[in-house]
């Protein structure tokens, strides 16, 4: 996976070539991701959904994170991106079922890793079941749901937990209910002007 190879960009957006996974997150080089938010509505409510990454994950094991989400390969446009939809929760899911938000850069930096991202969001109105997703558990272990309003009082430090309700799987694949209250530090790390952009869109589209 280190080895894959990403399209580069500079400061202005401008593709500038390709380099790997590994010596993109080395040296903070801009380069592209797909990000698919569920978002749902019960009793006239919105609500957001959000992956628990895996265990077995190198970055932010355990993390909460966006619903679905991936790097873009060299090769690949951007409705590519779609694929990850698939493989981490076995939804098939049409890019004419997305809404498009558009790209929001976002920045993430710790020691030896700088991640660089120009985000292409999407937004997808889900009215599924629980039972419908299909875990990809080297990649995901549960999904999680959180009240939209309660996510944007949360993210405007508003409030300073979040009640999050969903599930998560163990070895065997098996689920088991989860319910608790999540702070800061147990997100996967992104800048609050991307939030703050994201529930903007979703305010938009679908409130």
């Amino acid at each position: 996976m280190e080895s894959e190879r990403l399209k580069i960009f500079d400061e202005n957006g401008a593709e500038i070539g390709t380099a790997t996974r590994a010596e993109v997150h080395k040296k903070g080089l801009w380069h592209e991701t797909f990000h698919l938010w569920l978002i749902g509505q019960e009793k006239g409510a919105a609500h957001i959904y959000f992956q628990i990454r895996s265990p077995q994950k190198k970055d932010f094991p355990n993390k909460l994170d966006i619903t679905a989400a991936g790097h873009l390969l060299a090769h690949e446009s951007v409705e590519d991106g779609i694929r990850e939809v698939k493989e981490e929760l076995g939804l098939d899911l049409s890019m004419d079922s997305l809404v498009p938000v558009g790209t929001i850069p976002n920045v993430t930096e710790r020691e030896g890793f700088i991640d660089r991202e120009i985000c292409h969001i999407f937004l997808h109105k889900w009215s599924g079941e629980v039972e419908d997703f299909r875990l990809q558990k080297e990649e995901v272990a549960g999904i999680v749901k959180a009240s939209l309003e309660e996510f944007a009082a949360y993210c405007e430090r508003k409030i300073r937990s979040l009640h999050v309700e969903g599930f998560m799987i163990d070895e065997t694949g098996r689920r088991h209910p989860v319910q608790k209250f999540v702070q800061p530090g147990d997100f996967a790390p992104h800048e609050s002007a991307y939030y703050a952009k994201l529930i903007e869109a979703i305010g938009k589209n679908f409130c």
